[in-house]
């Protein structure tokens, strides 16, 4: 009973500590895009799945129903390219840290319909297979779950690291920004004051002439 209970508690923990990119849907309209993005951490393994809904349930999707797919990394780098497709998965170790970009491409039709796409993205500790781990370990539900937790905790350890120099390099650009700031505020106030002495001496300059001073 206390080995069951013990268990569960894992199996919660797990559940509240991973960070599992749920699968979503969405519609894509006929010549329109539509971009996802994902903050992946360098050195992680990403994996995603799309398909397209069908509307005719047991018929074969209609060729109008077609989506390109291209992933790219917050630099611009291509990791997925596939055109005119209908399903599809990707697989990939970010070489980059920083905000992946999903964008999916509707071909034109007319008269405009609407395409259902179901995708799945995970990234990190979620995008390990652990049915097959599971099998190939032949580990009983005790082990598999420990192994389970402890992939997540360094996970969550990495993405504490991660998210740690992420801050730090947020401050070194506020700490800069700031010093820019200070020093712009600096030469607009001696420019205002330029310009204040310039008009006051042309001033002077114009009533010593005018013989009213």
């Amino acid at each position: 009973m206390k080995l069951q209970r013990f268990a569960l508690r894992i199996t919660l923990i797990i559940g509240l500590l991973s960070t599992i990119a749920q699968s979503i849907r969405f519609e894509l309209e006929s010549g329109h895009t539509k971009c996802i993005a994902e903050d992946i951490k360098s050195n992680s393994m990403t994996v995603g799945h799309y398909s397209i809904d069908n509307p005719n349930e047991g018929q074969p999707l209609p060729e109008s129903h077609r989506i390109t797919l291209r992933v790219t990394s917050a630099y611009g780098n291509s990791y997925h390219s596939s055109e005119n497709v209908q399903s599809g998965q990707f697989a990939f170790q970010a070489v980059e840290a920083g905000d992946y970009m999903a964008c999916f491409f509707a071909i034109d039709h007319q008269p405009p319909l609407k395409i259902s796409v179901e995708f799945d993205w995970r990234s990190g500790v979620a995008a390990k297979d652990w049915s097959n781990v599971a099998k190939k370990d032949s580990v009983d539900a005790m082990e598999y779950e420990l192994k389970k937790l402890a992939d997540t905790i360094t996970s969550i350890h990495e993405e504490m690291f991660y998210l740690r120099e992420r801050e730090r390099e947020m401050q070194e650009l506020n700490k800069v920004t700031n010093s820019r700031m200070a020093w712009l505020s600096v030469l607009s106030l001696f420019v205002c004051l330029s310009v204040a002495g310039m008009q006051i001496w042309h001033l002077k300059s114009f009533f010593e002439k005018k013989k009213l001073i």
